[in-house]
């Protein structure tokens, strides 16, 4: 499986702008790394913590403990972590030597993958804590004030559902009226790429009661939109109301009961637990918005076989079909892996081809990267840095067309956005399209969390412009 990367926040205080807290209350910066997954566990984190006295920063200077949620999917993403680790070293001893206290934690996937050696390599880390066990961060704090270095990776994956405290209504409302909810969590699916089962572990369902009460919550604090998150969030499953067996369609249907929930999306899935109960779901829906990431990862039978992916092309493209059968303007999104062992020129032409076919509306590609103790690291037939490099920018050009594409065929409709945040720029405001595009609308056109007719009127590089329709 892969997710698209992203990063929140910025480690760029200089030991001269250390600003010190007042002595009551303690405050934690974290910066995340990777999928969404982990930006939903950093704010679990963060509830964890209030619990302990802490409240969040966006300025290191001003935290008593930094923690990085960290990314294993790709070689890049951690040895992130570990130049980011060197910076946060030095921040902490100018910290000592004024005499205050600066732990440093490791979480996320890096953590769970390499557990003690993170302190080896990094002394300056006092704690090093895996997805499952957050709920466990303030006993773990506790021992790590009081000089002991902690590693804290082993589970029962589902301590997290169980015992994660929930936020107080105040703190919910000064979120966004965007908001991820986590259904699902693991994978089972062993692609012989990727990390995740070895980091996240098996798949294992949240309880229905749970995800409702969860998504009514956000809901009763202003939140518009949900998305529902998993490592294979489309093999979520669970029993229901009615004491039936639920699968994820069911589950949209249920949160699309919540008054003031106005938009559900999910992400990410696996194309062999795209149901009809589901397909169904897209078509009948109106909540569920027109937008769908399913991986396929490669064009090339031969390269999927090796990848585990326990699919073919032509099933993968059959599967698009009878989703675009259902909901005819629903638009695609994708995750592919360029150079992955053994690939020849006709197996990437494969890859380009599925790309033609399919014409996605967004993409994530990216140059096979071995992680260790993955079976993909052990292959043979390692393709050159050169010709994965080559690859990767012709998937990206026609990728980017495509995009490019579907974003002008937008111009001159009228759609439904949802006013998420101030823009940039004075007298505007950002809205979020169906299809997850940033819409610049006037800062007159409505308030945030307001969802508005608007007529698009031009395209930026990754943006749509829009007036009042």
């Amino acid at each position: 499986m892969e997710l698209n990367t992203i990063e929140r926040d910025d480690i760029g205080a200089a030991a001269e702008d250390l600003v010190v807290p007042p002595a009551a209350t303690r405050k934690v910066f974290v910066k995340t790394y990777g999928c969404q997954m982990n930006v939903y566990d950093s704010q679990r984190m963060t509830d964890a913590l209030a619990t302990d006295g802490y409240a969040a920063t966006d300025a290191i200077g001003e935290a008593d403990l930094v923690l990085l949620n960290t990314c294993h999917i790709r070689e890049k993403a951690a040895e992130k972590v570990y130049s980011e680790l060197g910076r946060i070293r030095e921040l902490k001893a100018e910290r000592a030597k004024a005499g205050r206290e600066m732990l440093v934690g490791v979480a996320g996937c890096v953590a769970q993958a390499e557990g003690a050696e993170i302190i080896r390599r990094s002394p300056a880390v006092d704690l090093v804590i895996g997805p499952q066990t957050y709920h466990r961060l303030p006993a773990v704090l506790a021992k790590a004030r009081s000089g002991e270095k902690i590693v804290e990776t082993d589970y029962a994956v589902e301590d997290k559902f169980e015992h994660l405290p929930q936020p107080k209504r105040a703190e919910l409302i000064r979120r966004a009226v965007t908001a991820f909810l986590t259904v699902q969590e693991g994978c089972d699916k062993f692609c012989t790429f990727c990390v995740v089962p070895y980091t996240r572990g098996s798949e294992v369902s949240r309880p229905v009661a749970q995800i409702v009460a969860e998504a009514e919550r956000l809901a009763d604090a202003g939140v518009r939109e949900v998305t529902l998150l998993g490592q294979n969030v489309n093999a979520w499953h669970g029993r229901g109301e009615d004491s039936e067996e639920w699968g994820l369609g069911r589950l949209l249907f249920r949160l699309a009961e919540i008054p003031g929930l106005a938009r559900l999306r999910y992400t990410t899935s696996h194309p062999r637990d795209m149901d009809d109960e589901l397909i169904a779901a897209h078509r009948d829906l109106p909540a569920l918005m027109p937008y769908l990431h399913l991986p396929v990862q490669s064009g090339s039978d031969r390269i999927l076989k090796a990848m585990n992916r326990r699919h073919m092309a032509k099933d993968y493209l059959t599967l698009i079909d009878r989703i675009r059968a259902a909901r005819n303007d629903i638009a695609l999104s994708g995750d592919f892996i360029v150079g992955f062992p053994g690939e020849t020129e006709a197996d990437f032409e494969a890859t380009m081809q599925l790309v033609e076919d399919v014409n996605y509306a967004s993409a994530f590609s990216f140059k096979y990267s071995p992680r260790p103790g993955t079976p993909g690291a052990e292959m043979n037939d390692q393709v050159p840095e050169a010709v994965k490099d080559e690859r990767l920018q012709r998937l990206q050009a026609l990728l980017l067309k495509q995009q490019q594409h579907f974003g002008a065929s937008l111009v001159g409709k009228t759609i439904d956005t949802l006013i998420e945040k101030p823009g940039r720029q004075a007298g505007q405001k950002v809205g979020r399209s169906p299809w997850l595009q940033p819409v610049i609308v006037d800062e007159k056109a409505g308030e945030i969390g307001d969802i508005i007719r608007v007529r698009i009127t031009k395209t930026g590089y990754n943006s749509l412009f829009a007036e009042l329709a």
